[in-house]
């Protein structure tokens, strides 16, 4: 059976140019960077020069760059660090209803266990924020907000720049989640964002998993949350992933400043997806139309359950995803597709298709001509088991 990878939102496989720069680091090169003898400075070097080539690629400060265990890391580093550091000035934060649970589930674990009060923000039927809903919502005691840049489930992507415009007029820092962005859309510098950190996992565009950073613009020190030593500038406590650190940056340095997902080739492939969806009876398509992700195609399906149709797809050997989650059986809907003020039974029939550098004309036409029957399947009513 053929193998067709369609969930590159989720992870892409290790480019083999990044492999090749990494494998040094995990054979010769395998010292403690914080060690003082010549083993361990040679490691310090690669070290410090990873902080510098990184940064060259950011357009940023190396002492601004913090290496992390990944996406999660980072914006948990991000939101607790900024947010005990600046308790004293206030303790209101903001997010928006669609943003990854690395993101909420630091927000309302604050606001629950350590004094904070939290808005979150609404979003229109596209995943869109309103810029004006930001205005309102900030007050003289915000001292953090955090919007992500593209949405990992639906491929929306936020107004972010102006977002960030909004709060630095007020005097508010701000945190995007940019997971998503980095390969997928254009990228000049991080100035772009108007953001005062922004997170970064390497396995988002073909890079190593474990590896991940936060930018943290200057003078802004975010308490740390990991402790133990002085490690990143005392921000991020633990050995360095010295070989995974080499994979982000060179990651960082092939697929960044021409987005490693071209655009011009997913496009035509993306609507050949979004074609045979549309003509599906009982299927239809989510997030916006326009401010997307090129390689992201999401949808839900009426009487059907995201459980039933991926393993309907993976049957067919097509990989996908979705916003839910199971476990020991049980089905999450989507808060994504709850946000966007669908009925309550379609969050859980999320599917969501994210293509890549790998993806082919001959494999969605594949897909295209299994779909119609997937969904049906999905679809038919389930048979109680008979009493034998």
């Amino acid at each position: 059976m053929r193998t067709i990878y369609f969930d590159y939102n989720a992870t892409t496989p290790l480019d083999s140019a990044v492999r090749a720069a990494m494998l040094p680091f995990l054979d010769e090169v395998w010292g403690n960077p914080s060690s003082v003898h010549h083993v361990g400075r040679h490691a310090r070097a690669a070290l410090d020069d990873a902080h510098d080539r990184t940064a060259q690629v950011l357009g940023c400060k190396p002492s601004e760059v913090i290496f992390t265990s990944g996406g999660t890391e980072s914006n948990n580093l991000a939101i607790f660090g900024t947010a005990r550091l600046l308790k004293p000035k206030g303790r209101h934060l903001i997010t928006s209803a669609i943003e990854h649970h690395a993101v909420l589930h630091c927000c309302e674990y604050l606001a629950k266990k350590e004094g904070f009060e939290l808005t979150v923000l609404p979003v229109d039927r596209d995943g869109l924020i309103a810029p004006a809903d930001l205005k309102r919502a900030l007050r003289p005691d915000t001292i953090l907000v955090s919007i992500m840049a593209a949405n990992n489930e639906i491929g929306t992507i936020q107004p972010v720049a102006e977002l960030g415009a909004i709060c630095r007029e007020r005097g508010v820092l701000f945190h995007t989640d940019a997971l998503q962005w980095f390969g997928k859309e254009p990228f000049p510098s991080l100035h772009q964002f108007n953001a005062d950190l922004v997170s970064v996992c390497a396995h988002k565009f073909h890079g190593p998993k474990g590896a991940g950073l936060l930018y943290a613009r200057s003078p802004l020190l975010p308490d740390p949350t990991l402790f133990g030593g002085a490690h990143e500038n005392e921000r991020r406590a633990g050995t360095e992933n010295l070989p995974a650190i080499i994979g982000l940056t060179v990651a960082l340095e092939k697929f960044i400043k021409t987005p490693i997902f071209d655009p011009t080739l997913l496009k035509p492939l993306v609507e050949h997806l979004l074609t045979t969806l549309a003509s599906i009876p009982g299927v239809q398509l989510v997030g916006s139309k326009t401010a997307r992700l090129a390689n992201t195609v999401s949808f839900v399906v009426e009487n059907a359950d995201s459980i039933t149709l991926l393993a309907g797809l993976d049957l067919e050997g097509i990989c996908a995803s979705s916003g839910s989650a199971c476990s020991a059986g049980s089905l999450t809907p989507s808060h994504v597709v709850r946000a966007l003020g669908l009925a309550p039974g379609l969050a859980n029939s999320l599917v969501r298709f994210s293509l890549g550098r790998e993806s082919t004309p001959s494999e969605v036409a594949f897909v295209a001509g299994v779909l119609p029957a997937v969904v049906r399947r999905a679809q038919a009513p389930q048979q109680p088991p008979r009493n034998l």
